[in-house]
């Protein structure tokens, strides 16, 4: 089946198996509303965490950005971005604990959703039902389902919605990318994505009262309830269990998979498998795997590796993370800051480094990569540009991240999937497809 078909099928198929309807879908290059290309475009930022620092440059006034809510569940953390911002802007933006006020009001055409992953697909498709364009922080979904609809409501209310796989974004990984894909290395067979990092001991979960200027009711917003334990807010939220993150793959992983498989020009697997475990501080808090080897076989033979350690910072590559593309007549490896253009007898034939300030290991990242991506992002609405990483491209480059965690969770269980819509031909597998919502909160589709 020819790419541009199945990606046809793909929207008709998948979320028909889901039980969806695409009746009411629009294209979504019939914007029902866009922007003027000069006009401002109102933005709200939900999440004032480690990624806000990414959003400051995009606020200058030369990108025509008005910040009108900054939202955030804990008071302290709103305080913090309050006294950031005053460095960025000369106006204030209103400050508020409940994203639903940012949804209801006239003045917010657009919303960067960098909340905890289990908020960044059901907020994503509550602002596109209130009208709003999305900018959708990695990873755009907490499993398989959401992904599906993601595209789906995209669809439904013909908006702007983009990932923040800010490589796609990035000059030199644009360049190297389009010269792969006209032959400099033969045929791409083979690309290995890698993340080393030395992430310490993480404490064991402790139940106790939530910090009193957390509003942990709102924290947890789509998950099923529970009780509030030691530092869960503090990122730690990513390795306690499934009902907030989506471990190291879903959390680094979908910037690496995501370079790889657009080098290959590969979309879903037809067989995935996988080598997890949890090898560092064995009796900690950490709940899932923190060192994964993942192998995604194509059709057409490519594959794709995932080579994730969390808790060795051992760089059995360059750098502590980036993607190696292999080909029949020589290799590529590219990272945020640079790529290097290997012969087949693995002689450095050309490199190019971005003269970017993007950062690669550090918690949280920005620069300008970041800054393009979001430019990207509101040239779009506006109608002036068309999308580096449209929510279709990134929806499949998570969901391999998915497949791969719900193999980890199955002991490493060998997954047969299929490739029109990324399903997975195992029913103990399918049942981590979708996950429990809290009362209220499952999607509204027709």
């Amino acid at each position: 089946m020819k790419k541009d078909s199945r990606r046809d099928f793909i929207k008709k198929s998948a979320l028909a198996t889901a039980g969806l309807s695409f009746a009411s879908a629009a294209s979504a290059a019939s914007y029902k509303r866009i922007i003027g290309a000069n006009d401002r475009v109102n933005l709200a930022i939900w999440g004032t965490g480690r990624r806000f620092g990414a959003y400051q440059d995009i606020l200058d006034k030369k990108y025509n950005v008005q910040l009108t809510y900054v939202v955030d569940v804990k008071k302290s953390q709103l305080e913090k971005a309050a006294e950031r911002l005053k460095k960025s802007i000369s106006y204030k933006p209103k400050f508020i604990e409940n994203l639903q006020e940012s949804l209801d009001a006239k003045d917010v055409d657009a919303v960067i959703n960098a909340t905890p992953d289990h908020w960044h697909a059901p907020g994503a498709w509550k602002a596109m039902e209130a009208g709003k364009h999305v900018y959708v922080e990695k990873p755009c979904s907490h499993n398989p389902w959401e992904g599906e609809l993601l595209v789906y409501f995209r669809d439904k209310y013909s908006r702007v919605v983009q990932m923040g796989n800010q490589q796609r974004s990035s000059g030199h990984t644009q360049e190297i990318i389009k010269e792969i894909h006209n032959g400099i290395i033969g045929k791409p067979y083979k690309a290995v994505a890698y993340y080393s990092s030395g992430r310490g001991e993480v404490p064991r979960q402790v139940k106790q009262a939530p910090p009193s200027d957390l509003n942990w009711d709102l924290f947890q917003g789509p998950a099923p309830r529970r009780a509030y334990t030691h530092d869960t807010w503090d990122y730690n939220w990513h390795w306690y269990g499934w009902d907030y993150g989506t471990a190291e793959s879903g959390n680094n992983g979908t910037h690496e998979l995501d370079v790889a498989r657009w080098a290959l020009q590969v979309d879903y697997p037809n067989k995935v498998m996988v080598d997890s475990i949890k090898g560092h501080f064995v009796d900690d808090g950490w709940e899932m795997y923190d060192t994964m080897y993942a192998t995604f076989k194509f059709d057409d033979d490519k594959v794709i590796n995932w080579d994730g350690k969390s808790r060795n910072g051992y760089g059995t590559y360059v750098g502590g993370r980036g993607t190696v593309i292999f080909g029949s007549e020589g290799s590529v490896r590219v990272d945020r800051g640079k790529y290097e253009l290997y012969d087949r007898g693995g002689k450095l034939v050309k490199e190019a480094e971005s003269g970017g300030d993007e950062g690669g290991m550090a918690l949280g990242g920005g620069g300008d990569m970041s800054t393009n991506h979001l430019n990207n992002f509101f040239q779009t609405i506006r109608g002036v540009d068309k999308l580096n990483a449209p929510i279709d491209e990134g929806a499949i480059s998570v969901h391999l991240c998915h497949l791969a965690n719900i193999s980890s969770r199955l002991n490493d269980k060998t997954l047969d999937v299929d490739v029109n819509n990324g399903h997975i031909f195992d029913r103990d597998a399918m049942k981590l497809w979708k996950r429990e919502y809290a009362p209220g909160w499952d999607p509204k589709v027709s």
